[in-house]
Parts: C-alpha cells; structure tokens; sequence
C-alpha cells in the first residue's frame, strides 16, 4: 500500500501490537507524520496505557512527533489496541481523538490521509474507527486485522521487535513473567498456558500488557528501569527510569 496523496498518523501505545502496525505502515510507504498517544483517564479500568514514558521515548527513537489526547472518565475500548477488552462505548467516547485527528489534518500541508492501526481481533474496535475515518474522509490501515495469532506473535519476534511484559493478570501467571522479554521461548510457555487456561496468545483478553524497547523502526533502543508489584493474581512493573540508549 502506498499513498502519496496527504500524510497518515498512526494510533500508538509504545505496546506490540501498535509498533508493528507502525513498522508495517512504513515498510509499506505510508507517510507516517504523526504518532498519537491515546491517554486514558486514570478511572477507567477497560484502557490500559501501561506506559506512556516509554512510549514517548520510542516515538524519539522513531523520529516522528507524538501527540496525546485524553479520553474522557468512562469505560471505553481503546482505539489503538485490541488487548484490552471488547468495551462498548459510545460514538462520543472517541470525540477526543477526533478532535486531535482534525487538528493533525490542519495543521499538515497535505492533510490528513489515513490512520494506522494496531487492530487484531475486535470487530466493535475496527467498526467504530471505520466510522471515525468516514466522518474524518481518510483511511483505515489496520495491518494486523484478523492475523493467526502464533503467526503474527512469531512475525513480531522474528521481525526484529524487543517486546518487555510489563502487566499480567489471569491464572498460570507469576511475578517472574514481569519484565520478561516476550521471544520464542516465552510463546511456547504461552501456548501452554494456553491450552491449559485458555489465554488469547497475543493477550487479546487483558491478560498481559507490553512495551516495545527497540525494533527495525526505531533508531536507538529504549533501556528501562523498573520495580516489580506483585498483588497474588496479578501485576505489573512500575517504571522508574526511561532513556535513550
């Protein structure tokens, strides 16, 4: 896919599943021109943003400006990831991002071509971002849409992208997967897991967050500081130090 005609911005988490649609947007030639960061608010429990420093700094490893817009105080489906749960929101809970997606198209010369996503498996997710596109009359590139899930977590991994867990929840998990780096070794646990519980591969469900440290689109990798916190069912890592390496 290649369009010369306006500049894109792509939905981005700093997490997996939104760094690889960015990759893919570039590989493919989309003018990426923008990276937008969707922030949560600190209430709503169905849109995880596990950490939106890294995600910053990624952005700077990727040389494209990042620019944040807040969700209102409501249980909402994230529109740039689909691990967090099938939320049903209405059209207004996006109105926020819309509002930021208008600016971006004044502000750049050429206008607003498209959005990338980082879209797996919601169908509500993909349709309400459809729908924003049509009012917004650009495009959707969803690159990861209906993708098997070991082939796309295998692509990942082969693809080059250092990808940390960084929040668990959900039996079969324990603190030692806090932190740990998600490669081939770590997908055959998950498999297992898997089959034993029944956990979407790629944590479709809620159950494990991630961030991306370094990949074929960034330039520098992000080290990472952290503490781990550890509740009996579930946890997360609580980021201490971001930087450039």
């Amino acid at each position: 896919m290649d369009d010369s005609n306006g500049s894109w911005v792509a939905l981005f988490s700093g997490g997996k599943d939104s760094s690889w649609a960015l990759h893919r947007a570039l590989e493919a030639g989309l003018d990426v021109r923008r990276l937008v960061l969707v922030r949560p608010p600190e209430e709503s429990h169905a849109y995880h943003a596990p950490a939106p420093s890294v995600a910053r700094a990624a952005a700077r490893s990727v040389g494209i400006p990042i620019v944040e817009a807040g969700l209102p105080a409501a249980d909402v489906e994230p529109p740039d990831l689909a691990n967090a749960g099938a939320g049903r929101g209405t059209d207004g809970d996006v109105e926020p991002l819309a509002d930021v997606l208008r600016a971006i198209d004044d502000e750049l010369e050429d206008g607003l071509a498209g959005v990338v996503v980082g879209a797996i498996a919601s169908d509500h997710q993909v349709d309400r971002l459809r729908a924003l596109c049509d009012r917004l009359d650009c495009e959707l590139f969803a690159p990861l849409w209906r993708a098997e899930p070991r082939e796309l977590a295998t692509e990942m991994i082969d693809g080059g992208l250092e990808i940390a867990i960084v929040e668990v929840a959900g039996p079969g998990f324990d603190e030692r997967w806090l932190g740990r780096r998600l490669d081939r070794e770590a997908l055959v646990e998950l498999e297992a897991l898997s089959r034993e519980f029944g956990i979407h591969l790629l944590g479709e469900n809620g159950e494990f967050e991630t961030v991306v440290t370094d990949g074929p689109h960034m330039s520098r990798p992000v080290a990472l500081e952290y503490e781990r916190e550890w509740n009996g069912d579930w946890g997360r890592v609580r980021i201490t130090d971001v930087r450039l390496e």
